[in-house]
């Protein structure tokens, strides 16, 4: 990986670390319930449209006369993939800390993708692999407290299963996008653009079920600050991602995207006041050691 690559994926990692923060901090994050993340999700599809709709809109011109059916394809299976992702995310930092839940999801991509490997596949990850699963066991027992033998309360059960769904989604996503990005040629922000927007179809009719136009109202008002901060860089954290596999392998940039789960730790914790901060730090070090570890010895597992 050169060293530009590098610097774009640490730069992601830290905004990606940034907007889960911001969304986690938000009303819905509180105990919100289905209607106000629904409304969280479009109002933040919407914050995509027009804050990026500058870079968006040129870069679709371009593209998009080059789009044929595998491309719109790879689009809307990677938006309803992330919908599904951004739902699990929520959910999990609705019902548990941002410090169990982001680490744990980071961390089950690889760690699924291992084990699906070595039961269905009947492959060997070697010496490398197999300490990269321990780390990574290791520190979503550090992250339940199990390890210092305390009891696993009820969030924090939630976080640990909220976070496995989500880090299976992000898996599945990562190996979609990056199938359209490397296979199919599809330029980075065009692509991020449109799945961005074609959430708002697919959000539309279950907002529409669940809430009511002041509900939504309510929700920009409570919540605005979060959905700027989401709109600008969760977009901006994976353009850079995909930029990056543009010229680094997803082998290499999987693994050092992880560094998120150290900022999130460091950060979040802090302004959070989650409990535990030293424990979670380095559980979330432990699970970051384990995917590098992993991405090392299986460069075709995904994170």
């Amino acid at each position: 990986m050169t060293s530009g690559a590098l610097g774009l994926v640490l730069l992601a990692a830290f905004l990606h670390a940034g907007w889960n923060i911001a969304a986690k901090q938000a009303r819905h994050g509180d105990g919100g319930g289905q209607a106000q993340q629904l409304a969280f999700q479009l109002l933040t599809a919407f914050g995509v449209a027009v804050l990026w709709a500058p870079l968006g809109l040129p870069a679709s011109v371009t593209e998009l006369p080059g789009w044929g059916a595998w491309q719109w394809g790879a689009v809307m299976l990677s938006a309803l993939v992330h919908l599904a992702y951004f739902s699990a995310l929520l959910t999990g930092y609705a019902k548990a800390d941002l410090t169990v839940v982001y680490p744990v999801a980071r961390g089950a991509g690889p760690l699924l993708a291992a084990v699906g490997a070595v039961l269905w596949l009947h492959e060997r990850p070697g010496g490398l692999g197999w300490l990269g699963i321990g780390a990574i066991v290791l520190g979503v027992l550090l992250l339940a407290g199990l390890l210092r033998r305390r009891p696993m309360t009820p969030p924090v059960r939630a976080g640990v299963r909220w976070g496995l769904l989500t880090g299976a989604l992000i898996a599945s996503y990562t190996v979609i996008d990056a199938w359209a990005i490397k296979r199919l040629g599809m330029q980075p922000l065009a692509y991020d653009y449109w799945c961005n927007l074609l959430r708002i179809p697919l959000l539309l009719p279950l907002v529409w079920a669940c809430s009511s136009k002041a509900a939504l109202r309510a929700s920009w008002r409570q919540e605005r600050r979060a959905v700027l901060v989401v709109s600008a860089f969760a977009p901006l954290a994976y353009i850079l991602v995909l930029t990056a596999l543009q010229t680094a392998p997803l082998s290499s940039v999987a693994p050092v995207r992880e560094c998120s789960m150290l900022f999130a730790a460091l950060i979040g914790g802090h302004l959070l006041k989650e409990n535990d901060r030293v424990a979670r730090l380095l559980g979330a070090g432990a699970i970051a050691v384990g995917v590098i570890l992993l991405g090392l010895t299986s460069p075709g597992i995904p994170s």
